[in-house]
């Protein structure tokens, strides 16, 4: 089983940068692939970024293609997700998300099997 931690979130202006951080613990995220889901007030979950277990192909959310990047590094057992480009749309917690290699759908949040706590990420425009 394994435990997601994220950090890394905070309060920016908008068209700055943020980088999050999940580090994965009690198991080995190279086993699974990876993804980053947000959640606003009142809203439901959706899918931001998801990246394969070997760090292959990542895939994004329209909304911030261009703009946000999904990277891994597997012997650190820690995903990232860089913002750029921010906007006050982008306000949300931040939840880094694991599922098994092969199975499951990259964009569904019934996709995945573990979660973390989610950290906060506000835009000020």
């Amino acid at each position: 089983q394994v435990k997601l931690v994220e950090s890394g979130g905070g309060s920016v202006q908008a068209g700055g940068s943020l980088r999050l951080s999940c580090a994965g613990s009690g198991g080995t995220v190279s086993y699974y692939d990876m993804g980053w889901f947000r959640q606003a007030p009142e809203k439901e979950r959706e899918f931001v970024a998801a990246i394969s277990y070997s760090g292959g192909v990542p895939y994004y959310a329209d909304s911030v293609k261009g703009r946000f990047a999904i990277s891994r590094e597997n012997a650190k057992n820690t995903v990232y997700l860089q913002m750029n480009s921010l906007k006050p749309d982008d306000t949300a917690v931040y939840y880094c998300a694991a599922k098994p290699r092969f199975l499951g759908n990259y964009y569904r949040v019934s996709g995945y099997d573990y979660w973390g706590q989610g950290t906060q990420v506000t835009v000020s425009s």
